[in-house]
């Protein structure tokens, strides 16, 4: 396509598609420098193209299947084999694409970037590394949002080591500092697989011991590292309570004639700073551990949101996220053996 990169959108996944998938990955197209495969049922998409067909820098691939967001991830993605997740992530595998961006089922996204595209030498299990905003600084990074719900200490490591190096590739964090999401900051808390994480993640470089939920969306730590169980339970802990207390805050704006005046001069200011709440400009999560690029947006994701996306997908593809990441799983590995050996000997 002559442009930087290609990103493959699954034009078929979300609350709002493909009216608005479309429409993000056409703005996409024309604002960034990049080429959208768009993914599924070419009938679906073609009427959503201005008269004259797909713009430059786009096209689209065929698939007949579409994974809903009630079907199992792992079924779905191995009897819809012409769904447009598979097709999206086999663009990946075979070099048509560079990345690809999901807003439907997150299951069946993850396991068909999975079972397409392959893990990443030496990588366990894929963390899903969700971009928490901080007004006024970069985003905090925690892994796992929900990837991997039962885990081994030695998983967390490996989460710490990829969010770590995320952190240092895509927003330019030279030392970031990494955080064990925990019930308390003193070392002995937590269950038996925070106490088994902790030790294993005490010798490495920025670790900064145990984290509570009260330190999210905090400027540290930089990385905050849990299972998928309780990252998926934190962070909609965290939306539900962001939507309350904004619902919480205008309302009493609303509730006086007196209120509504202070409102005016008030509300236009709480606006622009709610915005860098706003999940539509994080784009999504990224999962990592896969040899390949994949964003996970949210399942309501507007155009906005997609652009952002496609944003997301683009700098991860423009850093080398994916060889970052195998780098430095390849080198704790081979400073494993080292010290194995050193044992031994």
């Amino acid at each position: 396509m002559g442009r930087a990169c290609t990103v493959a959108v699954d034009a078929m996944g979300g609350d709002r598609a493909p009216g608005e998938i479309v429409a993000g990955a056409l703005q996409a197209a024309h604002e960034l420098d990049v080429g959208v495969l768009l993914v599924g049922r070419p009938d679906a998409i073609e009427p959503l193209f201005p008269a004259g067909g797909p713009p430059d820098g786009v096209e689209v691939v065929a698939a007949s299947e579409v994974v809903a967001m009630h079907d199992d991830p792992a079924s779905s993605v191995r009897t819809k084999k012409d769904s447009s997740l598979v097709r999206a992530a086999e663009a990946v595998r075979d070099g048509r694409a560079q990345a690809m961006v999901g807003a439907g089922n997150t299951g069946a996204t993850m396991a068909s970037a999975l079972l397409r595209c392959g893990r990443i030498k030496g990588v366990a299990r894929p963390g899903i590394a969700v971009p928490i905003p901080v007004p006024g600084s970069h985003p905090q990074i925690l892994i796992d949002g929900g990837a991997t719900v039962d885990c081994d200490p030695e998983w967390l490591l490996q989460f710490a080591r990829m969010g770590s190096e995320y952190a240092r590739a895509r927003f330019r964090i030279d030392a970031p500092t990494i955080g064990l999401l925990s019930n308390g900051e003193e070392a002995g808390k937590g269950d038996d697989l925070r106490k088994r994480a902790f030790s294993l993640l005490e010798p490495l470089p920025g670790f900064v011991g145990n984290v509570e939920g009260r330190d999210l969306m905090a400027t540290e730590p930089d990385v905050v590292v849990t299972d998928g169980f309780t990252g998926n339970v934190a962070l909609k802990t965290l939306e539900g309570a962001l939507r309350q207390v904004a619902g919480l805050v205008f309302g009493v704006l609303e509730s006086t004639p007196e209120a509504k005046e202070a409102g005016a001069v008030v509300a236009p200011l709480l606006l622009d700073a709610a915005a860098e709440l706003d999940p539509d400009a994080t784009g999504g999560a990224v999962l990592l551990g896969i040899d390949g690029v994949c964003v996970i947006s949210h399942g309501s994701s507007s155009a906005r949101a997609i652009v952002n996306a496609v944003k997301v997908a683009a700098d991860c593809v423009d850093v080398d996220v994916v060889g970052r990441i195998a780098g430095a799983i390849s080198d704790a590995g081979a400073a494993t053996a080292n010290v194995t050996a050193g044992d031994a000997g």
